[in-house]
């Protein structure tokens, strides 16, 4: 599908008072307070939908910048609506300490989704894994999902719930070698896209991650004017943010440090693949 730049560009300039974390209340909602109107270059690329569901899993200690940078880049979409989806509406806190407030629970998360995304993490990544009710809330929802998705070790989660088995996918680094006992085929990407299967590697994978879903669900021309809107252009410091690029000394620092933990998540793998 071919998108009219200049239609385009009419539709976007014609929000440039509204932040676009409105627009994810819905085109309903804006058009009534703002008086926004869709173009017909807009309404194609929606496809004809005037709403849809997201939802991002929120579990304690989930790592934080796994679902803002994916969450900054989901309510740009026009006509969408993003659910922070947790077992109660309590307040969950982060891998930081930031508390994140939930907007809908498992049980009230929509049935059928555009997306479902689970974040990463540490030990909190662990429990999940471990959590019948997440698994089960999982299970449910992968079948009616139109893309099934997650960030850094939020892969592990879902491949607990036994959803990776026969995909290719991505995780952090660190646990790359874990996607193996759950089914899965590693493969180190940033972001990985297997049929209706997208997963981001570790971490800040998650803004790219967050893009590639906006293609998925747009388009280019979509997915780079959000780029554009937040001034993505990454220019790091230091060239050291993968394995493959870090100095030995360094790598070996969190290899050592990580290494009880992988080894968990190895076992934790094992008995949820025996349990399914």
């Amino acid at each position: 599908m071919t998108i009219d730049r200049r239609d385009f560009s009419k539709a976007m300039a014609g929000l440039a008072l509204t932040p676009f974390a409105l627009l994810a209340a819905g085109v309903a909602r804006a058009e009534q307070e703002h008086g926004h109107t869709m173009t017909p270059a807009l309404e194609e690329a929606l496809g004809g939908r005037r709403s849809g569901h997201l939802a991002i899993l929120l579990y304690p200690e989930f790592t934080a910048l796994d679902v803002f940078g994916p969450h900054h880049m989901f309510i740009n979409l026009w006509g969408e609506q993003t659910h922070l989806v947790a077992k109660s509406l309590d307040p969950v806190a982060t891998d930081t300490g930031v508390l994140v407030q939930p907007t809908t629970t498992l049980a009230d998360c929509p049935k059928d989704l555009l997306v479902l995304m689970v974040p990463g993490g540490t030990m909190g990544t662990l429990a999940a894994m471990q959590d019948p009710e997440i698994i089960a809330f999982l299970q449910d929802r992968a079948p009616r999902t139109q893309w099934v998705t997650s960030v850094c070790t939020g892969s592990l989660v879902l491949g607990a719930a036994g959803l990776l088995k026969g995909y290719q996918a991505t995780s952090h680094w660190l646990t790359h070698d874990v996607l193996t006992e759950l089914g899965a085929t590693p493969v180190r990407e940033r972001v990985v896209t297997d049929r209706n299967r997208i997963t981001g590697g570790g971490v800040t994978a998650g803004i790219d991650f967050g893009l590639s879903i906006i293609e998925a669900l747009r388009g280019r021309d979509y997915a780079e004017t959000v780029q554009l809107f937040a001034e993505y252009d990454p220019a790091p410091p230091f060239d050291a943010g993968s394995p493959d690029k870090a100095r030995p000394e360094t790598k070996q620092i969190l290899v050592e440090m990580f290494a009880p933990f992988v080894e968990q998540t190895h076992q934790v793998a094992r008995e949820a693949m025996a349990r399914l």
